[in-house]
């Protein structure tokens, strides 16, 4: 559990904004609807609190592996692992906050109705329970970064196959429903016949400002998710043969001009024990006199690879990337290998480079 700074910002925002409603409410309270306000905020906070554990233990149920709860100036926020997510798991853990809310409202509710209407603590009831109602239909409304867009984004992801049509419909609904507050704002109060709030309009320009650029994220997001599935060490690797590290550099020029894989001439990666330990480097191997080249090993012109440089060319999309990652740590170049034989050369900068293609 994490509480931003931007949190306690949040507090106060709204701590100001609730005031005119206590006021309206309970006049009585008179100098103490500030007091009153808080205590409304703090309330909703703990329900914001609530939804966003209500996720945390709907994706731990699911097998995933929960990184962080934080309330922010935004409300809050779960991350988790989606390795394996599928549709109908995503859609769970979205909908229980929502859920969460609408249970807390109908709580809230019940205990209103069992209060004197004038009492203070009916009051806070009261407000509690269209609070969470509103925070629940907010949260359902079907765009990104709301859960009601992740639900959104999941049934499409059903429908379709593509996780990543689910996230372009989702969060280009999500970017019409910012634009959408920011309008409403203004178009609400014109049509009623009433003043425009300054402050209502800066409110729901932030709130629209932060789900537009989110959007963007979970769109950018799942377009980098779906490249790192579709990886194939197969077809990123350079062709490669493996030659014993104590072979001439003669004989490593004729397997390079002799050895072409899918009309590509071949690169050379050096073995020694049948451990790849290094690849040949091409300027250096040119740059070796052809009269000493018989009597030159290969090991003279080679790169050395540090254990471990070695990735699985069986691995395929996520699995892949992690050990792709995983072997860039030790060497930016690295060797990809097929049922213990040599079959490829691969740079880190290439597999990034097939991820983040913008």
């Amino acid at each position: 559990m994490k509480l931003q700074p931007s949190a306690l910002i949040m507090v106060v925002v709204l701590t100001i904004l609730f005031v005119p409603t206590v006021r309206s409410m309970n006049p009585a309270l008179g100098s103490q609807a500030i007091a009153g306000s808080l205590v409304l905020v703090v309330m909703l906070m703990v329900s914001v609190f609530l939804h966003e554990v209500a996720h945390a233990l709907a994706a731990k149920s699911q097998g995933m592996t929960v990184h962080e709860l934080a309330l922010t100036f935004w409300g809050g926020h779960t991350a988790y692992s989606d390795a394996h997510t599928t549709p109908l798991n995503a859609a769970f853990i979205a909908v229980v906050g929502p859920l969460t809310n609408l249970i807390l409202a109908a709580a809230a509710w019940f205990g209103y109705q069992s209060q004197p209407a004038t009492s203070s603590l009916a009051l806070m009831l009261y407000v509690s329970a269209f609070a969470n109602a509103a925070v629940a239909v907010f949260n359902l409304l079907p765009g990104l970064p709301l859960d009601g867009g992740q639900i959104a984004e999941s049934v499409v992801w059903a429908l379709t196959g593509s996780r990543l049509r689910g996230t372009v419909a989702a969060a280009w609904s999500g970017r019409i429903l910012a634009v959408g507050l920011v309008v409403a704002a203004i178009a609400v109060p014109t049509l009623r016949g009433e003043q425009v709030q300054l402050l209502m309009v800066v409110w729901a320009g932030l709130i629209g400002s932060f789900m537009w650029s989110a959007a963007t994220g979970a769109l950018a997001q799942s377009r980098t998710r779906a490249r790192i599935e579709a990886l194939d060490p197969r077809r990123l690797a350079a062709p490669a043969v493996a030659v014993d590290v104590e072979t001439t550099v003669a004989q490593v020029r004729e397997i390079t001009r002799s050895t072409q894989l899918g009309g590509i001439p071949a690169q050379v990666v050096l073995v020694d024990h049948a451990q790849a330990v290094g690849y040949v480097d091409d300027a250096a191997l040119a740059a070796v006199p052809d009269d000493a080249a018989a009597a030159t090993q290969a090991w003279s012109v080679m790169v050395a690879l540090p254990p471990g440089s070695v990735v699985d060319g069986g691995l395929r999309g996520a699995a892949f990337h992690a050990a792709a990652v995983q072997a860039s740590r030790r060497s930016p170049v690295f060797v990809v290998v097929d049922s213990g034989r040599v079959v490829g050369l691969l740079r880190a900068a290439d597999v990034a480079r097939a991820v983040h293609l913008d």
